[in-house]
């Protein structure tokens, strides 16, 4: 099921173009129709979000906006079991976020000046839930808690109403648990056109996070500028590097766990062992037969599904580096030692008994990563990304009595005397 690739005589760069090439390219009509959208949300307001609500989800609603009632609504509906989970799902994201809180900072220099760098959270962010037949509560969670650790004071969710005008209850547990201050039965690029511009009934907001179809990846390309966005991410990715003395039986379930996202979605191992790469081919034939997504990961296998065989930890890590995957799994020994020479990758799963889906739903760490090579420069969602670093700078009078003749030399040089005139009127 999965092609393997010979490093000698295999061209990397078409390997490389040909994953690249996996991201749903934008047509035409996409594009103008989302711009449209975006334009008739911008002059019509809720007027146009009730007609494009009734079009693509095929319900009439007088209310975009989830009631106190009908979000505990959400809470009868829900098995307790899975309520306390999300719960402490909701701890371990809290504790590794908090981690990631920065603090501003104040210089001290002579003659009284002072300099520094603050720290703000962002006013405002929108979050965008997919709607449809699957719900994704860890998506909720995910997007929602860095911004709360962050200190974000108003957190808007917007999610698709189901085909009864209704909000997806495990959404909505999982957007109380969270701490999302609104939620509005609203989506598509429609939703994401109303985030940006505001409406009658939906605030505008900073930023927007979440994932999405291509008419809401293209309408967040379109927003950006006016508001912040994540990222656009592509289909999901899992790359694992793996000795001898790694399990098959594990690798294979972790390669599908990605596969059975996406037809698009691209599984690779890289591996010391052309017999552990023939014992997990045995081992997907065997266990592709009970998962209910067969035909997908099947598809996905088949056209994105690679090995490669290496004469080294070291150079496995090499060719990591050169995909820079989403998702990364060390099953060699001493994962730790060899964590310092990954370079590039989303997020980093250490040993036999760390599968990508416990980062996906309960470890802490963030699901939101980049993908198609995008890890050599970006970086997974944190409390990072609800924040904005303001700088502050005092000068007092001997400072720039002392300085400021160097200072209107520089502006002076640059042609812009306007600049050395406002030092200049304060020099003596």
């Amino acid at each position: 099921m999965l092609k393997l690739i010979d490093l000698e005589n295999d061209n990397w760069d078409i390997l490389l173009k040909e994953l690249k090439d996996r991201e749903e390219e934008v047509k035409e009509e996409v594009l103008g129709s989302v711009s449209n959208i975006i334009e008739d949300v911008r002059k019509n307001g809720d007027k146009a979000l009730k007609a494009y609500t009734e079009k693509f989800d095929r319900v009439v609603l007088d209310d975009f906006e989830v009631s106190i009632e009908e979000l505990d609504e959400c809470f009868i509906k829900i098995e307790k079991n899975f309520i306390e989970n999300l719960e402490e799902a909701k701890e371990n994201i809290e504790y590794y976020h908090n981690a990631q809180k920065s603090r501003g900072f104040i210089l001290n220099k002579d003659n009284g000046i002072f300099l520094g760098q603050r720290v703000i959270p962002l006013d405002s962010v929108g979050v965008y839930v997919p709607g449809g037949t699957a719900a994704y509560p860890s998506s909720v969670l995910m997007n929602v808690i860095p911004a709360k650790v962050a200190g974000v004071k108003e957190i808007i969710m917007i999610t698709p109403p189901n085909k009864e005008g209704k909000l997806n209850p495990y959404i909505g547990v999982a957007a109380k648990i969270a701490g999302v201050s609104k939620i509005y039965k609203l989506g598509g690029a429609q939703g994401i056109a109303a985030l940006a511009n505001g409406t009658e009934s939906i605030p505008k907001v900073d930023k927007i996070v979440g994932p999405g179809n291509i008419f809401v990846a293209t309408a967040k390309r379109l927003v950006f500028g006016k508001v912040d966005i994540d990222m656009i991410a592509g289909p999901s990715e899992i790359l694992v590097i793996a000795d001898k003395n790694a399990n098959a039986k594990y690798i294979a379930a972790d390669l599908m766990s990605q596969a059975e996202h996406d037809r698009l979605a691209s599984s690779i191992l890289v591996t010391t062992s052309k017999k552990l790469y023939e014992e997990v081919e045995k081992e997907l034939e065997a266990q592709i037969k009970d998962l209910d997504r067969k035909e997908i990961i099947e598809e996905a296998l088949k056209n994105y599904g690679k090995a490669i065989i290496c004469n080294s930890i070291e150079e496995c890590i090499e060719v990591s580096n050169r995909f820079a995957p989403e998702h990364l799994e060390l099953m060699a020994e001493n994962p730790m030692e060899l964590l310092g020479k990954v370079r590039h990758a989303g997020s980093v799963f250490l040993g036999n008994n760390t599968p990508e889906p416990v980062g996906d739903y309960f470890g802490g760490t963030n699901h939101v990563l980049p993908t198609n090579g995008t890890a050599r420069f970006y970086s997974a969602l944190s409390v990072e990304s609800f924040i904005k670093k303001s700088s502050f700078l005092y000068y007092s009078e001997e400072a720039i009595q002392k300085y400021g003749e160097k200072i209107i030399n520089i502006a002076n040089k640059e042609g812009l005397t306007a600049h050395a005139n406002s030092v200049k009127v304060r020099v003596k």
